[in-house]
């Protein structure tokens, strides 16, 4: 039994977790994680962890604050059973966007939401493109921060060419240079103006997009806002065909409509988040899987090996 690996997952992702374990030639461990009539949730772990190294696969997407219990409540079961080490695996980290005060009287409830876990029991923790990479420093515990650049740059490099690699943001430009780089392509930086949360108004672009395939580039995609209002602005000053990328799908609201109507030709997103059943049905949205990105991390861990690999 010791130093054995268990996998487990809730209900924010139970096909993801499957896949990893599949990856990992392991069986995917049995938890039930169920809700009282309340709405309190109730688990109970089905077998032995005791002296075990247990990774629970939970990103904590809609509904964030259900799935984020969850992972707490599962968290605490798996401590109090003897697991050796706990290890959350969180593909999308919920509330990564609230990272610092912008106002007066606000919460950093990323920070809180660090501190929940740390004090539930978690002793390693395993994510996927930050919205913020200084949310590792919330922690007191290790975190290994993987990307999904090397899925999106092999798609990217497989499917265009004279490409231009956009920022729809000065917040993104350092990711976007990143992957322009290794794909020896063009930058260019959309400057935008954002007079409350969820909306914004593309204003100018920073570069060259004349004639060529302009690939968006952004760590997630909410409400789509930013991103089709970009898109326009991008053909307004000639691109020949916009394409869209981004790691985590939240897709909340009115984002699938707003994609079906847009100027986009196609949105590649990974299954960090399983997406909605509307957004299943578009055909302009892509989905790559980062599974076996996400084993390897494990394996890695498990065996104490280093997984600097797999950070790109």
């Amino acid at each position: 039994m010791p130093n054995k690996i268990k996998i487990f997952s809730g209900n924010a992702h139970p096909v993801m977790a499957q896949e990893i374990a599949d990856y990992l030639k392991v069986p995917l461990s049995e938890a039930d994680v169920t809700q009282f009539s309340d709405g309190e949730i109730f688990v109970e772990i089905k077998e032995n962890v005791r002296g075990t190294d247990v990774f629970i696969i939970q990103p904590t997407c809609t509904p964030v604050n259900d799935n984020l219990m969850e992972l707490v409540i599962m968290v605490d079961a798996m401590r109090r059973a003897s697991a050796r080490r706990i290890t959350a695996v969180v593909p999308y980290y919920g509330y990564a966007r609230q990272d610092r005060k912008v106002a007066p009287r606000v919460p950093i409830s990323a920070k809180v939401v660090a501190e929940m876990l740390m004090v539930v029991g978690v002793r390693r923790v395993l994510c996927m493109d930050l919205h913020a990479g200084q949310i590792q420093g919330f922690f007191n515990i290790p975190v290994d921060h993987l990307y999904a650049a090397p899925v999106i740059l092999d798609y990217i490099k497989d499917k265009f060419s004279d490409v231009v690699m956009v920022s729809p943001d000065a917040g993104g430009v350092e990711r976007t240079r990143a992957f322009a780089k290794r794909l020896d392509a063009g930058l260019a930086i959309i400057d935008k103006r954002r007079d409350r949360p969820n909306e914004c108004q593309a204003m100018n672009v920073i570069g060259d997009v004349k004639g060529k395939t302009a690939i968006m580039l952004d760590d997630m995609v909410d409400t789509a806002g930013t991103l089709c209002n970009g898109a326009a602005t991008l053909m307004e000053h000639g691109a020949k065909e916009i394409h869209a990328c981004c790691s985590h799908p939240v897709l909340s609201g009115p984002a699938v409509e707003r994609i079906k109507k847009s100027v986009i030709s196609s949105l590649v997103v990974t299954n960090s988040i399983p997406l909605r059943a509307d957004a299943l049905k578009c055909d302009k949205i892509i989905v790559l899987s980062v599974s076996q990105l996400l084993a390897q991390a494990i394996d890695c861990i498990h065996n104490e090996g280093s997984i600097s690999s797999l950070f790109v």
